[in-house]
């Protein structure tokens, strides 16, 4: 018998470890609540973990097999289970974090130690870091040039499940753990559903058709024309080989050049490029691993950020004052995710327009997203503040105003999440900063002034900047 220790990866479809664990044996599948790992975790996150490994023990058990669920420290419960269950080796799939790294090569030594045999396959990503290097040999920090090599890489397909029969159903599967059993609250968000069959119908309706306009569609919030598979591809409920065939398949459904703007084809691969993004940050977070606490880029000087409560807060409330910041500080409170091109527009507000430190909004991200993920929210948020790779320059500040009008023209977004200003006009809404008080009582007594004015700020950031890089 071989053990498969899941850990971001819950499911039995396309699993590369688990694959090669039920490839010439039974193979008993089991999860590990691991303190160590539950201190970095959050409400959204748990929930989201414990309803994707009902959906896996479900799987499992339809296959004649169970998951086996323990809580404890894996260097004791994994060299445990092997002695129990009389396991030829351990199998699991490499996650590329530094926590994840430090207690990866602990669990080596542990099962070492116990003479248990192990080993560790690359899966989470379509292209394993390292692979893609500069002609120095060092990792990209440029997307363009790391996209034009992952684009052209060649793809592995997804591995096969295993089979009825070949998974152990153990005599003490274990019960899962609630939110209270592991010492969280209930989330404030309603979280999605989780689960392969919930990430496969996600894949298939979106490439049945807003795929072919995703390139002209996914920057609008109020079409909800993007995928949502983020929190499918963080908690690994779907391979990402499994995506990227879907990809592949309607790519050639839709013909055309891929390189001429506007075609369906140019969509599809805009999307893919997406899929490239998530790889792009987790080989940078592999090769550099202090950039969930650290500049990725260095400055001469110091970055002067302010220390200010009160407008942290309001931004963590919505009620900045700027409708279209405020309605995706909301979405991000209501359902534990939010709109890629809003986390831009939140992300550069916090660090451009309130001059706070972008670990402030990563460590808020980190608390409510359910699709957390450590590479692509240190990458994003390290891009907004102009700290990180290919990184935004310093003097490009998004304008929340502009923003608003053009992604939210008819204020759609807006007023479902804020409803203080559901019988606003759009003219009002993206002119909230222009208003007098008298006109803002009117139009919406209970919604917020705006807390800083964007044009000052901004001549402020490209100061703190220039001061930081030495300009005299």
């Amino acid at each position: 018998m071989n053990v498969h220790w899941h850990r971001r990866d819950l499911r039995a479809a396309d699993n590369r470890a688990l694959a090669e664990a039920a490839a010439d044996s039974e193979v008993l599948p089991v999860f590990v609540f691991d303190p160590a790992v539950l201190d970095h975790a959050s409400p959204p996150r748990v929930a989201v973990a414990l309803d994707a490994l009902e959906s896996l023990r479900a799987d499992y058990r339809e296959l004649g097999g169970d998951l086996l669920v323990v809580r404890g420290d894996p260097r004791e419960e994994l060299p445990r289970i092997a002695d129990e269950y009389v396991a030829d080796a351990i199998y699991w799939n490499r996650d590329y974090s530094g926590l994840a790294a430090e207690r990866d090569s602990e669990v080596r030594l542990a099962l070492d130690d116990a003479g248990v045999s192990r080993a560790a396959y690359h899966d989470e990503l379509l292209h394993e870091p390292g692979s893609i290097r500069t002609n120095e040999g060092e990792h990209y920090s440029v997307f363009t040039y790391f996209w034009k090599k992952w684009r052209d890489r060649e793809k592995d397909a997804p591995f096969e499940a295993p089979k009825a029969g070949q998974v152990a159903d153990p005599d003490d599967a274990g019960d899962s753990p609630t939110l209270a059993d592991l010492g969280f609250d209930a989330p404030e968000a309603e979280v999605p559903p989780a689960g392969t069959e919930d990430a496969r119908d996600r894949l298939r309706d979106f490439c049945e058709d807003p795929i072919f306009r995703y390139a002209e569609d996914r920057d609008y919030p109020a079409k909800d024309a993007t995928s949502r598979l983020s929190v499918h591809l963080k908690w690994g409920t779907v391979g990402v080989r499994e995506v990227w065939q879907a990809t592949a398949e309607a790519m050639a459904r839709a013909g055309g050049d891929p390189d001429e703007d506007g075609s369906e084809a140019a969509s599809v691969r805009e999307f893919q490029s997406q899929l490239a993004w998530r790889e792009f940050y987790a080989h940078v977070l592999s090769a550099r691993p202090d950039v969930v606490s650290r500049n990725y880029k260095e400055y001469d000087e110091d970055i002067n950020w302010r220390d200010d409560e009160a407008s942290l807060q309001a931004w963590k409330d919505g009620r900045t004052g700027y409708p279209i910041v405020d309605a995706a500080m909301r979405q991000l409170r209501e359902e534990a995710w939010m709109h890629n091109r809003l986390r831009m527009v939140v992300a550069s507000f916090l660090t451009k327009d309130l001059l706070l430190d972008w670990r402030e909004g990563y460590d808020w991200f980190r608390e409510k997203l359910a699709d957390h993920d450590t590479a692509n929210d240190t990458g994003g948020w390290q891009w907004a503040a102009s700290t990180g790779t290919d990184a935004q320059p310093y003097f490009r500040i998004f304008n929340p105003t502009t923003q608003g009008e053009r992604y939210d023209p008819n204020a759609e977004f807006v007023e479902k999440y804020v409803p203080e200003l559901a019988d606003a006009s759009p003219e009002d809404v993206h002119g909230w900063h222009e208003l007098d008080p008298d006109e803002r009582e009117q139009v919406a007594p209970d919604y917020p002034a705006p807390i800083v004015d964007h044009g000052e700020r901004r001549e402020e950031a490209i100061a703190m900047f220039e001061d930081a890089r030495g300009d005299d």
